[in-house]
């Protein structure tokens, strides 16, 4: 093929050829001679490429049809560049990214004429409202660390086996706290990742996740889990998806998502430092359309207290308290009375009623009442 000149025969495909080997060649001028044509004719050709795909292949009117304020080159491969870095992003995203790279940038609509010429861009499937709306009792988060959501995304194999990692981020924020790849879901091995999130960023008003282990016991009081009970003896409220609404915790799930795109299909040595440079590219990099095209880090703050550690007991002022045995039993007027093996080892607060009963508490969470008489356990409902 080289020096010699393209022929009517094939001509739209040669150009086509051409046009996609020049988006990725690192000569330019040496994919020229190989094609036999000067580099402006390899110039026009790449640039009819990418603003008109594969109709610019074809002879054109030569009737001016760029207008004076026209994209340059420079900023078409500026843009298809980002695009091929960031490919799950749309315009929106890519413009401001660009303009934070090189101060002005294209308009929204010419990043979507670009990157449509281009054949770098998906149709959105159109999803249907669901009627289901957020937990009736869910706080909506209005500064950082208000609201945690927590989970496990779920499973994929990739070149060392089974992987689930652990994600918590920031409700207000979007901030990504944590993407870590645990070697088991149990509720020490969980406790231990949030010791070391709490040692960094302090503790938060709630956490909110599903019903599911660790984080939940389906049967137990409450649905109260020994990883939940220590959530609450730290200070923390609890706040939990309906079962079977994961909507309940919907941007947690979108979350999911985009690591299920951006991490599951992509080959990456070690493990967990892939998860540690996507986070960071998340939270640093990556503007949220939810934030006004900010990104997670511009808004997200930890709290500059350090926590304390876990409490050795709790006071509960004004109350009487029983420790809860191992069994899950507290001791009250000679009899034993179950509670919760979650709360083994804890105290709980008594207070008087005036029907002669009592109203049991464990940190602030009013659990039940206790009636005397019947020596019974009455759960809250």
């Amino acid at each position: 093929m080289a020096g010699m000149p393209w022929q009517p025969i094939d001509l739209m495909n040669q150009r086509t050829e051409f046009a996609l080997q020049a988006m990725q060649s690192e000569n330019f001028r040496a994919l020229c001679r190989e094609y036999g044509i000067s580099t402006r004719v390899g110039y026009k050709w790449r640039e009819r490429f990418l603003q008109y795909g594969l109709t610019g292949m074809g002879d054109m009117s030569r009737r001016p049809h760029c207008s004076p304020g026209g994209l340059e080159e420079e900023t078409i491969f500026r843009m298809v560049r980002l695009k091929e870095r960031h490919r799950h992003w749309g315009p929106r995203k890519l413009q401001k990214v660009y303009q934070r790279q090189w101060g002005q940038a294209p308009s929204e609509s010419s990043f979507k004429r670009v990157l449509e010429r281009c054949g770098l861009t998906e149709k959105k499937k159109v999803r249907l409202a669901n009627s289901a709306g957020r937990l009736a009792t869910g706080r909506t988060a209005s500064a950082s660390n208000e609201v945690w959501t927590v989970d496990f995304k779920g499973w994929w194999y990739d070149g060392r086996g089974r992987c689930e990692p652990l994600t918590v981020r920031d409700e207000y924020s979007r901030y990504i706290l944590e993407v870590r790849a645990l070697p088991d879901a149990r509720s020490t091995t969980v406790k231990s990742a949030f010791e070391r999130l709490f040692e960094r960023y302090g503790l938060p008003q709630a956490i909110r996740s599903d019903n599911g282990p660790p984080f939940a016991a389906s049967n137990g009081l409450l649905g109260l889990s020994q990883l939940s009970v220590w959530w609450l003896a730290n200070g923390i409220d609890l706040e939990r998806g309906r079962p079977g609404c994961p909507q309940d915790n919907g941007a947690h799930e979108r979350l999911h998502r985009d690591i299920a795109r951006e991490l599951e299909a992509v080959a990456y040595g070690e493990r967990q430092a892939s998860f540690d440079a996507w986070r960071q590219e998340f939270n640093e990099e990556r503007p949220h359309e939810a934030l006004g095209l900010r990104c997670p880090a511009q808004l997200y703050t930890a709290r500059s207290q350090p926590w304390p550690g876990t409490p050795e007991r709790l006071h509960y002022e004004g109350l009487s308290s029983r420790r809860v045995q191992r069994h899950g039993m507290i001791r009250y007027e000679g009899e034993r009375i179950f509670l919760s093996h979650a709360l083994a080892r804890w105290d709980v607060g008594l207070r008087p009623r005036a029907d002669g009963n009592l109203d049991v508490f464990f940190a602030r969470l009013l659990l039940g009442r206790i009636e005397p008489q019947s020596a019974a356990f009455i759960p809250i409902t």
